[in-house]
């Protein structure tokens, strides 16, 4: 790999780390769309993806759990569902646009849901507990998906929690990092059973999304992150999708 491959790489997962990780995602799709433009193969971009995950999930639960933003108690139920569910949906291989195409949606929703300021409902001034059924069915469904592509599904998660006035924007970032931390350690277990686990030359992006990770949740937890910041990133998402979407049909 090239020195100018590899700067540019390290210099948007850092990015991307940094700003997920101060709204309490692991980075995935971002991570996603950064591969993609540089056209690496889709078993080696999924595993990637999820393996920085894991560690910017893990350090953004570690910041907002100290300064008392988790609840175990809502991430739970999500949680339960959504591990069998990831690990399945690792274990499914499928073709190469096939797989573009619906990384490509992936992606445009996460831009959507960046570039946009999502309020919770007027009327819930308390958090409400979701039913136990809503919750399981929910975590199955974002479980399995983010198997197949490699996300860890807090970028589904987060706005499902705000709009339905289940959690607070803190407590929502919180439990994101945990729901993608369980994920992605099930996903990267169903690929290693299925042969799907492969990382290669792009070992070298771990330390740099986990310093990104340790930034961003810090300042997600302790302070507050920039709307202009996540336009910014949205724009590479829905161009990376778009760049997806024609390379698979053609």
């Amino acid at each position: 790999m090239e020195i100018g491959t590899v700067l540019a790489l390290s210099a948007l997962v850092l990015m991307v780390a940094a700003l997920y990780s101060s709204v309490g995602h692991g980075g995935a799709s971002g991570y996603l769309a950064v591969l993609s433009l540089f056209a690496f193969a889709p078993v080696q971009m999924a595993t990637t993806a999820l393996v920085l995950n894991v560690l910017v999930a893990v350090a953004g639960v570690v910041a907002f759990w100290r300064a008392g933003h988790l609840s175990w108690r809502l991430l739970l139920p999500f949680a339960m569902a959504s591990v069998p569910a990831a690990f399945l949906g690792g274990l499914l291989g499928i073709k190469s646009e096939a797989y573009s195409l619906l990384l490509a949606a992936v992606l445009a929703f996460a831009a959507l849901r960046l570039g946009l300021r999502i309020e919770p409902r007027a009327s819930a001034e308390v958090p409400r507990k979701p039913p136990l059924g809503v919750a399981l069915t929910t975590g199955g469904v974002l479980g399995f998906l983010s198997g197949v592509v490699g996300v860890g599904g807090g970028i589904f998660l987060s706005p499902l929690l705000i709009l339905w006035g289940w959690a607070t924007i803190k407590t929502t970032a919180a439990v994101s990092a945990g729901f993608i931390v369980v994920n992605s350690l099930s996903g990267l277990l169903g690929r290693a059973l299925s042969g799907n686990f492969e990382i290669g030359a792009l070992a070298f992006l771990i330390p740099v999304a986990f310093v990104g990770g340790l930034l961003g949740s810090y300042l997600g937890a302790r302070r507050f992150s920039g709307l202009l910041l996540r336009r910014l990133l949205a724009v590479v998402l829905a161009v990376a999708a778009v760049k997806l979407v024609l390379t698979a049909l053609s």
